[in-house]
């Protein structure tokens, strides 16, 4: 990245700092969203701003959403980065304070914008996602600081997790996504996805109270089966549900829906899901269609 946006400004990268009294950086009171580009242009942008600026407002952070300024932003951005679709992260940190615990809100926000190339697995348009597998993490999910997981700053968990998946072989192998469990053993949601699978022709995500994070892209599939009269459910769920399912597939904004076609523990067990790829007829299949059509891009 040549360029960084601060506050609205495009910035060098090598230039772009904040103050090291931001509570973003002294005790994470911050937020961001991720999400990435079709054709240009951000895709649900009005569900993450709005998921923005409620979390800001519990966080007692100032935050007015305007969607059409902050898409000029992220153009401009792109542009001059020499990018044509990206991958952004939008934060939103508390801003400069004195030090220690804060008694009222705060006033003076710091917003970053950052664009990058998407990864290089994500597929073209039109493309089939290509299969991954699941790594089962001994690192449980943590509970919210609050009553829902709010995308905060607070990310030693996930980076926790992310150290103790590089200890497998084949996780390093296969490229996995490691998924964590709660404290009482229930799935929960990948290091950067929420979790999907399919039994009996019914589509099963974990609760929101596990602990999630109520993912943009999990809450429009959920909308995309109720619209095709796909049946579907949140609960609480075992792993060993997931050895039995008929289809498997994480979701998150940069990847869309990728299919799981491989379990694995941290003993080194495997199990093969094999109905998990997104063909024509299966319910990932379906729903990977109607995903990309609302992008636009089928």
């Amino acid at each position: 990245m040549k360029y960084i946006g601060v506050n609205g400004v495009l910035t060098e990268a090598a230039k772009a700092v904040i103050h090291v009294s931001d509570h973003g950086f002294l005790y994470g009171m911050g937020l961001f969203e991720t999400f990435r580009t079709y054709k240009g242009v951000p895709f649900l942008l009005d569900r993450h701003l709005h998921r923005l600026a409620e979390g800001c407002r519990m966080l007692g952070i100032p935050f007015q959403p305007d969607e059409e300024q902050l898409t000029s932003q992220i153009q401009s951005l792109m542009a001059a980065n020499g990018l044509d679709e990206a991958y952004i992260r939008y934060t939103v940190s508390a801003g400069e304070e004195v030090l220690g615990l804060p008694t009222g809100d705060y006033t003076r926000p710091n917003h970053i914008l950052f664009a990058k190339p998407l990864p290089s697995a994500n597929p073209r348009a039109g493309e089939s996602n290509s299969p991954s597998a699941l790594q089962l993490l001994r690192t449980p999910r943590n509970t919210p600081e609050g009553e829902v997981r709010l995308k905060s700053l607070h990310f030693m968990n996930n980076i926790i997790a992310k150290r103790e998946l590089q200890q497998y072989a084949a996780a390093v192998q296969y490229k996995a996504e490691g998924m964590m469990l709660t404290a009482n053993g229930f799935l929960a949601e990948g290091m950067v996805s929420n979790l999907f699978f399919v039994r009996h022709h019914t589509l099963c995500t974990p609760d929101l109270s596990t602990g999630i994070l109520p993912g943009i892209t999990r809450g429009l599939i959920l909308e995309l089966a109720e619209a095709r009269g796909i049946p579907y459910e949140q609960g609480l769920y075992r792993w060993d549900e997931l050895q039995r399912a008929d289809e498997i597939f994480i979701t998150n904004s940069i990847q869309e829906i990728r299919p799981v076609h491989l379990l694995l523990e941290p003993e080194g067990a495997a199990y093969h899901v094999s109905g998990s790829l997104a063909q024509t007829g299966s319910i990932t299949g379906l729903l990977l269609h109607d995903y990309r059509q609302k992008a636009g891009i089928k």
